[in-house]
């Protein structure tokens, strides 16, 4: 045996048993205000006595410190997919994710040939008072030259972003300008929306697009209901596909707006986390408005819950493919360096009983990662019987049957459009070549494409030009060879692709969706069930 190769790994081994039984083996939250972990002796010591052998004895310098973030991760991966380890310096921006507001400069950008690109300028942002406007290139911050290989997502976030009432300076190239222009830019609260869009689908049925849950979702449900109201809608479309969850308070908030008094939501359930309900107090303004859900695969955790609440409540009709199966509750644990923990500390259970969480295998998360792939390969995206039901049956409010063992089984399934999907087209959206090319011509063509104020005919002018055939020309000038036939077999994806990221360019997100959803199998089929008075779910046949 090598003794130079068994002391290489001897340090980590050991700090692992250290950080092991430190977070398994110790008492927190219930001991300390603020939910902080506190580490406490156990009484032989052992614990101490080994972290002192290590510094003390071992035979090269050790940086226990960097030891402990490398052994974190992979101990708390023995445990679930879900419980994990935040780094101090990743605190922020994981919490940021959730929150209403956060404090920079309100611009969207993308980073395109080592360059930063504003995409979109916050209206009424701190960037947009200071004349920052969409195409700029910030080539320069605070005095000095930012691009290059130090461009990254993670630090350009890290410069434009910062405490409020803080200035930054920043250096802009603008379209058909030679010297560069400074602009002194002071950072304010930027509002995060996690309603994306909210539009009349027709006369009757009005949409709203939730991207996530978060804080200020409620509030932003409220005002995005009221919006239609104002628009006369009778019908409404919730679309959570593609939401990958968030604060259980907003999805209960939310659900407790369209169910009677006293309804199950949801609950929870523990080792050390007895039974808790989430009921209904009857306030609901929309208690009896005809209500689809959407949602697919990327639907998960807050999701499923508001999804599952309105299925088993026979609430509403869930159309789409099944959902994620993400029904793991995590608890924030902050250690006092800033680094916090998210432990698993129960299971969500949707009102008929059923567990969300779909099957994983403890410490080996190789398989719950490839989930949705294998799904697909399966063929579960493309036909409702491949659909395969690991877990119990249940029942609804009024009787229908529903299954157990991971995610919410839509009502209706819609399979995944696949009509004229080629290899070409995936290779073009997969290379990021149509988001390359939508941002080009848009930034050409700003002056032109700024004039067009409604979604339609900014949509009419871009069929005019042709933007396919624009588009071959640049990815085969970029990499991607020239496939006519497969490009006249794609032709309607690549348009709507590209069409869509140039409208989302110009104009915003609620564009974006509206233009996307013209001809959406998925919306289509909602249409068609508030057409024949099909929302509410009707009780089983010899049901009494």
């Amino acid at each position: 045996m090598n003794p130079n190769k068994s002391n290489r790994y001897m340090p980590f081994m050991m700090a692992l048993c250290v950080i092991f039984g430190i977070v398994i083996g110790t008492f927190y939250s219930n001991h300390f205000s603020g939910n902080r972990l506190s580490i406490i002796n156990s009484s032989s010591n052992k614990l101490n006595n080994l972290l002192h052998i290590i510094d003390d004895q071992y035979v090269d310098p050790v940086n226990m410190d960097s030891l402990v973030e490398k052994a974190m991760p992979q101990i708390l991966a023995e445990l679930d997919p879900h419980s994990v380890y935040i780094s101090a310096k990743d605190v922020q921006a994981s919490n940021d994710e959730l929150k209403s507001s956060f404090s920079g400069i309100g611009v969207e950008f993308t980073i395109r040939q080592d360059t930063i690109h504003v995409q979109n300028v916050i209206k009424n942002g701190p960037a947009e008072r200071a004349g920052v406007i969409a195409g700029d290139k910030i080539v320069n911050v605070d005095g000095k030259p930012f691009v290059g290989k130090q461009v990254t997502q993670e630090e350009a976030m890290h410069k434009l972003k910062g405490q409020k009432d803080t200035k930054v300076k920043i250096g802009v190239l603008r379209y058909g300008e030679k010297k560069v222009r400074f602009i002194t830019i002071t950072r304010g609260d930027i509002p995060q929306k996690s309603i994306s869009a909210t539009y009349m689908l027709n006369e009757t049925t009005g949409y709203i697009k939730i991207k996530n849950f978060a804080e200020n979702t409620y509030p932003e449900l409220l005002i995005s209901l009221a919006k239609l109201s104002q628009s006369g809608f009778s019908n409404l479309v919730i679309d959570l596909r593609d939401n990958t969850g968030g604060y259980l308070a907003s999805a209960v908030q939310m659900a407790n707006e369209f169910l009677p008094k006293n309804r199950l939501i949801v609950y929870t359930k523990g080792r050390k986390s007895p039974r808790e309900d989430y009921r209904t107090d009857g306030r609901g303004s929309y208690q009896n408005i005809p209500l689809v859900v959407l949602i697919n695969e990327g639907s998960a955790s807050a999701s499923e819950i508001f999804a599952g609440a309105m299925q088993d409540n026979d609430r509403a009709t869930i159309i789409g493919r099944r959902s994620f199966g993400k029904g793991l509750v995590q608890q924030p644990i902050a250690f006092p360096d800033g680094s916090m923990i998210r432990l698993t500390i129960a299971r969500y259970y949707t009102p008929s009983g059923r567990c969300i969480q779909k099957p994983y295998t403890t410490g080996d998360d190789k398989d719950y990662q490839q989930d949705l792939l294998t799904r697909y390969e399966h063929g579960e995206f493309f036909s409702r019987d491949s659909i395969k039901h690991k877990g119990p049956a249940y029942h609804t409010h009024i009787g229908r049957v529903v299954y157990g063992g991971g995610g919410i089984t839509p009502d209706i399934f819609v399979p995944e459009d696949t009509l004229g999907m080629t290899s070409y087209y995936k290779q073009a959206a997969m290379s990021g070549l149509i988001l390359q090319f939508a941002y080009s011509y848009t930034d050409d063509n700003r002056i032109k494409l700024n004039n067009f104020k409604e979604m339609m005919e900014l949509s009419d002018y871009l069929v005019k030009q042709n933007t396919v055939s624009q588009f071959a020309d640049y990815a085969n000038d970029h990499g991607l060879k020239r496939r006519n036939l497969m490009i006249r077999r794609s032709h309607k994806l690549l348009q709507t692709c590209i069409d869509s990221r140039i409208i989302y360019n110009i104009m915003d997100e609620d564009a974006w969706n509206e233009y996307i959803n013209q001809d959406d199998p998925v919306i289509k089929k909602a249409l068609y069930v508030f057409r024949n008075n099909a929302a509410f779910p009707k009780k089983p046949t010899g049901k009494k």
